[in-house]
Parts: C-alpha cells; structure tokens; sequence
C-alpha cells in the first residue's frame, strides 16, 4: 500500500468529508477521491459508505483503520526518537492540561523554563476534556485523576486544594455562616458533561438543592463570574487565591483535594525535550505546593 494513500484514507475516515480532508491534506478534493478510489481497487473493497452526510467507515474500513493508526503512531513516533536524539534541548512540545492549571499556574512559571531550556518552544493546549495522546493531541498530557488501564507512562504530579469562593462584593448582601446558607444561594458550576473530570462537579454535594444561575465549561468563566459578585463556586486555591478580592468559605467544613497527573506516551517520553520539560513541571509543582494546597495567601 502506497502511505500517502492511507494519509489521504485516514483524514476522510476522521473527517467523513472529501472537502475538509482534502483542506488538512492541502490538495484539491478531485486528488482525494481519486486516491481514494485507487486504494479502494487495490484492495478490492469498499472502505466508505458514500451518501449526503459524508463518507461512513465499513466494517472493512474500520478494520484498516486500526491498522492504519498504528502506521501512523509508529512513523510518528520513529521520527520523533531521531528528532529527539538529534535535537536534543531544542524543538517544540506540545503540553495538553485544565485551563486553569495551564493559564494560572504553568504560564506564569514558563519564564524559568525558557531560561533552562531557551531553544525549547512550549505550546499549552487547554482543553475541557481528557487529552487524547493516542491521536497525538499533545507529547505531555496533565489529568486530574489517574487514569485507568493505560499502558502510557503516568505519574503523580501533585495534590490540590479546591474551596468555595466568593468575592467580597457578593458576601456583603449575602453573608455565609454555616453550610446550611449554601442552598440559599447564587451558584456557578460547570456545565453537565462537559466538565474536564466528574471530579471537578461539586454542587449537587455541596448544595443538592441548587440550580446554578451560570454554567460554563470554562473556570476562567466561572472564575470571573465570582470575581463579578455574581455568587459562588468552587474553585482551585491556585487559581482564587491569587485574587484579593475572593474570600474563601466555609474553610473548616469545606476541603476539597484532588490529584494532577503526568501523562505520555513512553516513546514520547524518551525524546530529550519532552524528558526536560515533564522533570520541569515536576520540580516546579513540588516547589509550589503551598500554593497548589491553598496555604498561602495574597
């Protein structure tokens, strides 16, 4: 089989459409279908169900797309290693984390690293979601909470604290003294499934009584809600108590630990960049535990 035609199979099967596929490819559509129909002949089998909606995988598409992943992983990863022996401490890596961990916490610490390592680019990728390393969507991936059955390197990053917050605009109207207050009022959460990790959906625990007024699947939302008076969430230390102008609640009965972890895949791992950037992220939540665990304040 010639690999740029499973190039062009794997971006229809992703897609399901000539147009976008042949967009991502950067050939023309009339290319795509021509190759397409090539392989289809060579192997004498309909890999796609053609109809208004796109191209459907069948049953022997599907089959060639598990087999044509591990192509693509393999070559990826054959190049990476020989990028990584030759490069060194230079090139791009890709880190897949929260938003909040990657904006409030890993950002403002990059600086450092750009001084260890200044021939390193970094990009962090926020996602609302589990990072997806299999599909290459990140050489590093940062989880709240350990996965399960995974043959990937994983390691414990870290614990972090996470509080009820409000801002001290929205206390002065509505005072909390006990947790029995929390079902009198204005809540923001995360959206119903679409939160990053089931983890993070706190409301119906703490206040089961509660329809939030503003549901966002992004916390810097969330956050700037709170920040606005609007009312209450739960929120990372590292993040909130940054701000003066939140207050945290309920302290004595509401503490709240969760678990990051480091995540890639062991070829991944091996390339010398990758390899200096996971010992930075670890070294650096270590030295700023305090932090992560809500111990210091503004």
């Amino acid at each position: 089989m010639n690999w740029d035609d499973i190039k062009i199979f794997l971006q229809v099967a992703r897609t399901g459409k000539l147009a976008l596929a042949a967009r991502n490819l950067k050939v023309d559509s009339s290319t795509v279908s021509r190759r397409l129909h090539h392989l289809e002949k060579s192997l004498e089998v309909s890999l796609f169900e053609r109809g208004a909606d796109g191209h459907l995988l069948t049953v022997e598409g599907q089959q060639l797309m598990q087999t044509a992943k591990r192509m693509e992983q393999n070559l990826q990863s054959s190049v990476a290693s020989l990028q990584g022996i030759n490069k060194g401490d230079s090139g791009n890596v890709r880190l897949g984390t929260t938003e909040a961990f990657g904006s409030f916490f890993l950002a403002t610490k990059m600086r450092n690293f750009a001084t260890l390592a200044p021939k390193i680019s970094v990009d962090i990728l926020t996602f609302s979601r589990q990072v997806n390393l299999t599909r290459y969507e990140a050489d590093i991936a940062i989880n709240v909470g350990k996965p399960e059955k995974t043959s990937m390197v994983v390691s414990k990053l870290c614990d972090y604290r996470l509080k009820l917050y409000a801002s001290n605009i929205y206390l002065r109207n509505n005072p909390i003294t006990k947790k029995s207050d929390l079902n009198q009022q204005t809540w923001i959460a995360y959206v119903e499934h679409l939160d990053f990790s089931e983890q993070l959906s706190h409301v119906k625990d703490l206040a089961p009584d509660v329809v939030p007024i503003l549901k966002s699947s992004s916390v810097i939302s969330q956050y700037l809600a709170v920040k606005s008076g609007l009312g209450v969430a739960v929120l990372p230390c590292f993040m909130a108590d940054l701000d003066p102008e939140l207050k945290p609640l309920l302290d004595d009965e509401i503490d709240i630990v969760r678990q990051f972890y480091l995540i890639a895949q062991a070829d991944r791992k091996r390339i010398a960049r990758v390899e200096m950037l996971w010992n930075f992220i670890k070294k650096t939540a270590k030295t700023n535990q305090a932090l992560l665990m809500g111990n210091r304040r503004v």
